[in-house]
């Protein structure tokens, strides 16, 4: 049974008048969330929160045994439980989508979602939008989600035509909850490890601090105290915008040390690509 040693914080920043962000720490479902909305007044604040509040009620009700809507849109090269989290972002897109629809007042109105979801195996990561997820493995660092903006994008098609996009465009988002009926998340399925340190952010964090800088500090600090000082160190570069982080430390797992375990996590990067 995984064991796991977690915290999370949210910060207005420096420069906002309210916090769009939301996050959610559950280490009882084993289940983590970090949501940046967008939009007018108050409107991302209502996106972030909905989508956090579905996907959280979502796998609550399918770990108590409820009949929980399935969707018809599964994965079959997927676990169930990774099924069941793309089923709960789904449901939280459409209702975001709805809500943006039926008052004017939200018009327009969207989040990202990062997501990390333990089974007693695999940890499972999905995503919308450019809320990063990171990963350290005995030091190495990689990124599990998929940034879903116009400069990577563009990037991965045409590394020359990417030169030539404006500064203001770069950073645009071409995925988000509730910006159209249906969202496509990005997901993968890896095993995990003791020792194992994951973080999640809005870009508040990762457009301040380098991932690098991210895990020097967790490495050296208790998660809750991790997230502190990557709160203040965000703010210290100009904290222009809100900054959410999560920290989790795998303190215990299934024993993986023979040979399937360092085979799956040589294999890591590939299932990423592949999923």
């Amino acid at each position: 049974m995984v064991v796991i040693e977690s915290a999370g914080l949210t910060d207005i920043g420096r420069k906002r008048e309210g916090n769009e962000d939301a996050f959610y720490v559950d280490d009882d479902l084993k289940l983590y969330l970090v949501a940046d909305g967008m939009g007018g007044h108050l409107a991302g604040e209502v996106a972030s929160g909905l989508v956090v509040e579905t996907i959280r009620d979502y796998i609550r009700a399918v770990n108590e045994g409820e009949d929980a809507e399935q969707l018809e849109d599964s994965d079959e090269t997927l676990s169930k439980p990774a099924n069941q989290l793309l089923s709960g972002i789904h449901l939280a897109n459409r209702g975001v989508h709805e809500v943006a629809s039926s008052n004017e007042s939200y018009s327009g109105m969207g989040s990202t979602i990062s997501a990390i979801y333990f089974t007693d195996d695999t940890l499972i990561a999905a995503n919308v939008g450019d809320s990063p997820i990171y990963l350290s493995h005995n030091g190495n660092i990689e990124i599990l989600s998929i940034t879903h903006n116009v400069i990577t994008e563009q990037m991965a098609a045409n590394p020359e035509a990417a030169k030539l996009i404006g500064k203001e465009y770069r950073e645009l988002l071409t995925r988000g909850m509730g910006i159209k009926e249906t969202v496509k998340p990005d997901i993968c399925e890896i095993q995990f490890f003791s020792g194992d340190i994951i973080v999640i952010s809005s870009d508040g964090l990762s457009n301040k601090v380098s991932s690098e800088e991210i895990f020097e500090v967790v490495d050296e600090e208790k998660p809750e105290k991790a997230c502190q000082t990557l709160v203040n160190m965000a703010n210290e570069r100009g904290g222009e915008d809100n900054i959410t982080v999560i920290v989790l430390k795998i303190k215990a797992a299934k024993d993986k040390s023979g040979f399937m375990g360092m085979i799956s996590r040589i294999m890591l990067p590939f299932k990423k690509i592949f999923n």
